[in-house]
């Protein structure tokens, strides 16, 4: 665990280095409505076992009781109606400082990408139109800005994971498409036929869905391939 200063508050992150012998990129990795679980933290040991440093900001800390983050809420409803209560522009504010941070470690190159899930997902997008060094940002199951203005300011490419089972968020992709081929953005969704939201995580859970498995299974394979290519630029 780390302690990163932003402002006069403090973000709480989970902090993995990957076993390498030079610097290496980095992965800001952003959590579902849920907060920072330890499914998320898992993400992140999964990132540095691929050689990259991952981070994965706790977005609700000070939201708690008596200031606390994500493991100090009752439960899970409690941390989600938490999340809804976030401001966009500390959200922002937060993953610019966490960012920060990862870029100038001592081992890192200061490459850094964004990956986000669900509500992370939706988050991980609107990053990218917040943050022009981005190398990629990496959208799961979230939905795109609906702004031109917005999208205009995009400057990395942006890579999409959807579930064919996923109505809502699905339905938003074709306008996301659109809105990024007008502004000459580079947008690639690949969606995972039978997977329902969230499949990345329930397709780790025990006796999953075979959809969301397969789903789950093919996405790691996606997203480390796109991270090479996107890192070895």
């Amino acid at each position: 665990w780390v302690a990163v200063k932003q402002g006069e508050q403090t973000v709480h992150a989970f902090l993995v280095f990957p076993e390498v012998s030079g610097k290496a990129p980095a992965v800001v990795v952003i959590h579902e409505n849920r907060g920072l679980t330890d499914w998320v933290r898992d993400v992140a040991d999964q990132l540095a076992a691929a050689g990259y440093i991952a981070i994965a900001p706790d977005l609700l800390s000070g939201m708690a009781p008596g200031g606390g983050k994500t493991s100090d809420f009752p439960d899970e409803d409690a941390a989600r109606e938490g999340i809804y209560k976030l401001a966009p522009d500390q959200v922002t504010a937060d993953l610019n400082a966490v960012a920060d941070y990862v870029a100038k470690l001592p081992a890192s190159n200061g490459k850094v990408a964004v990956a986000g899930f669900c509500w992370g997902g939706t988050q991980s997008f609107r990053f990218a139109t917040n943050r022009a060094s981005l190398a990629a940002a990496f959208v799961f199951y979230g939905t795109g800005p609906e702004s031109k203005d917005e999208i205009a300011k995009i400057e990395c490419p942006v890579y999409g994971f959807y579930g064919g089972n996923d109505a809502r968020v699905g339905a938003t992709v074709p306008k996301s498409a659109e809105l990024m081929e007008e502004a000459g953005k580079t947008f690639e969704p690949m969606t995972y036929e039978g997977a329902g939201h969230g499949f990345m995580r329930s397709g780790e859970e025990p006796n999953p869905a075979e959809a969301n498995r397969m789903g789950r299974d093919a996405g790691w394979v996606r997203w480390k391939e796109l991270l090479k290519q996107v890192f070895a630029q």
